[in-house]
């Protein structure tokens, strides 16, 4: 794709399933990778298999529900690599319940990690990008958050906030040559999947009901997910702002 070559890139949650995907694939394309994950193991992973292929890694075990500490690790990372081109706000995290069985605390964790760190990784990053007028953001939302999600009220609502977020911003910084986009996966093979459907019987019900869902008969994979997010951070999305897609297998469509 055009204009990614060369090019700094941020991802969040960069050590999971999904992260690590999309890492490797903007690293493919010859872009320097930060890789933020609280898991510094899983990072320091990703980190290692670009690096292993002649690519450049940088690594930050930063948690980004913390403000202050995100500022001064997006500091490290452009003094390391230069300023950030392309953030891609990635990391996320759930527990399925049924909302009158939550509480206020795992409300609070879900708001951090869904909603406020995203925003305070963007609140850095937008500055920078205004100066120099460029940039591109793009906010791995989810289509529970388009189309809600049984016991997943809480994440749901965060992802649903992240989507208005996007369109928002995306008005905000239009004329500075800045773009926000966001892109939402549909059910996924990831360790979170796997935990949500449980082991055995349950699990194998779970998953043939999801597939029987999803037109493609099938769920997602990690690797589904990059081109996507990858395109609208090239230069070929140039006049693409403010828009949701689902990467789905047409489980969700949308006009």
């Amino acid at each position: 794709m055009r204009g990614l070559s060369g090019k700094n890139v941020i991802v969040t949650g960069g050590g999971g399933a999904i992260g690590g995907a999309i890492c490797r694939r903007f690293a493919e394309y010859g872009c320097k990778v930060g890789v933020f994950d609280k898991n510094r193991d899983g990072a320091n992973r990703v980190a290692g298999e670009i690096t292993d292929t002649g690519g450049k890694a940088f690594v930050s075990s930063v948690d980004i529900a913390d403000y202050a500490a995100v500022g001064k690790a997006i500091g490290q990372f452009e003094n390391e690599m230069g300023p950030t081109d392309v953030l891609v706000n990635n990391a996320g995290w759930d527990r399925f319940i049924n909302f009158v069985d939550t509480t206020p605390e795992l409300w609070d964790q879900l708001i951090a990690i869904n909603l406020r760190g995203p925003l305070n990784m963007s609140h850095f990053v937008l500055k920078g990008m205004v100066a120099r007028g460029h940039g591109r953001i793009v906010n791995i939302a989810s289509d529970a958050g388009r189309v809600g999600s049984s016991q997943e009220a809480v994440y749901s609502a965060c992802k649903g906030g992240i989507i208005a977020f996007t369109k928002t911003v995306a008005r905000e910084v239009a004329r500075k040559g800045i773009t926000l986009n966001a892109v939402c996966p549909g059910p996924t093979d990831t360790p979170l999947l796997a935990a949500a459907a449980g082991e055995g019987e349950r699990a194998e019900r779970m998953r043939a009901a999801l597939v029987n869902a999803i037109p493609m008969k099938r769920v997602g994979q990690p690797e589904d997910i990059p081109g996507a997010v990858c395109f609208l951070a090239s230069d070929d999305a140039a006049f693409i702002t403010g828009q949701t897609l689902s990467v789905s297998g047409g489980l969700t469509m949308h006009g």
